[in-house]
């Protein structure tokens, strides 16, 4: 049998509506976070909470220690599940990740989390260079509308077009519900 990890990537109160920086559609990508939290607990499967922090009281979002840089209420850690700090994009990037996966024997990983063009990509992208099997969830991941030169990109389109590409390569990807019945 594989062993799997549920990762549950920066999903914290500044990505919620009245938060330092909402994201499209963050309420449903929690509550499909939820279930695949709630579904892995039951089988008995790794979950793993990542929470992002910047280095200092002056970033735009995640300030140290404040309210905005905590674990959202609907996808809360049990006290036996770990929580990775990080202050970079990517999760596994100077932190104790690929440790605690590696001692727990972890094979694959499955993915949700925010924002889908920055941190559930770079995760994404680090798992599958490190040799992990993984599955994005795309219904549990959120992101924001983007700018490049003028062109202004709306949150579902930015959303996609990293899914696409995480699917070319890197990932197998699903829905909450395919997902929770496979």
């Amino acid at each position: 049998m594989t062993k799997q990890a549920l990762i549950v990537v920066d999903i914290q109160n500044d990505y919620f509506p009245g938060g330092k920086w909402p994201l499209h559609e963050m309420d449903a990508a929690a509550d499909n976070a939820a279930r695949l939290i709630a579904a892995a607990r039951a089988k008995g499967d790794l979950v793993v909470h990542v929470r992002h922090e910047f280095a200092t009281a002056e970033a735009p979002f995640f300030a140290p220690g404040s309210p905005g840089a905590a674990i959202h209420a609907k996808v809360h850690n049990q006290d036996s599940e770990p929580v990775v700090l990080k202050h970079q994009v990517n999760a596994f990037r100077d932190t104790g990740l690929e440790p605690l996966l590696d001692a727990a024997g972890i094979e694959e990983v499955v993915i949700c989390g925010a924002m889908s063009h920055m941190c559930v990509d770079a995760a994404t992208r680090a798992a599958a260079d490190l040799g992990y099997k993984v599955t994005v969830i795309h219904d549990a991941c959120a992101s924001r509308d983007l700018d490049f030169n003028g062109v202004q990109v709306p949150a579902a389109q930015a959303h996609a077009a990293f899914m696409a590409a995480l699917g070319f390569a890197y990932a197998t990807l699903s829905s909450t519900r395919d997902h929770l019945a496979a």
